[in-house]
C-alpha cells in the first residue's frame, strides 16, 4: 500500500476520534509485517490517564489479535499540521518494532509528509535486552 493510502486511512480514523477535551483529533494507520493495516484514533477521558493515543489504539488492535510485526505507521493530527507521537507511544513502538527499520510518517495532507526511523524519534530507548 503506498504511503498516499495510508495518509488517506490515518485521516479517515481521525474523523472517529473522541476528544472533547482537547478538540484535538487525531488519527492513525499502522501496517504489520503481513501488510495487514490496523487504524486507530485518540480516545479522551475526563480523567485524563485512561486517554489512549491514536497510535497506541492501533497498536493495541494488533497485539490485541496476535500481530507482533511492525513495518510503519501514519499519523496525522491537529490543524494542518504535523503532528509527532508522544514518548509513550513512542516507547509501545519500541516494544514491537526494530528501531532501525520500523519508519513513522507524519502527514499534513497526502502530498506533505516526512519520514523518520525509530531510532531518530526515540534514541536510548527502553528494551527488554
Amino acid at each position: 500500500m503506498s504511503v498516499r493510502d495510508l495518509i488517506k486511512l490515518a485521516f479517515n480514523a481521525k474523523e472517529y476520534a473522541y476528544s472533547p477535551y482537547s478538540n484535538f483529533k487525531v488519527g492513525a494507520a499502522l501496517v504489520a509485517g503481513n501488510d495487514v493495516v490496523y487504524t486507530g484514533c485518540n480516545i479522551e477521558n475526563a480523567a485524563y490517564t485512561p486517554t489512549n493515543c491514536a497510535e497506541r489504539t492501533a497498536f493495541f488492535k494488533a497485539v490485541s489479535e496476535g500481530v507482533y510485526d511492525f513495518k510503519r505507521i501514519v499519523v496525522v493530527g491537529g490543524n494542518n499540521e504535523l503532528c509527532y507521537p508522544c514518548g509513550v507511544c513512542r516507547q509501545v513502538m519500541q516494544e514491537f518494532c526494530d528501531e532501525n527499520e520500523f519508519e513513522i510518517i507524519v502527514a499534513k495532507d497526502e502530498e506533505n509528509y516526512e519520514v523518520y526511523k525509530l531510532k531518530d524519534l526515540l534514541p536510548k530507548g527502553f528494551k527488554l535486552e
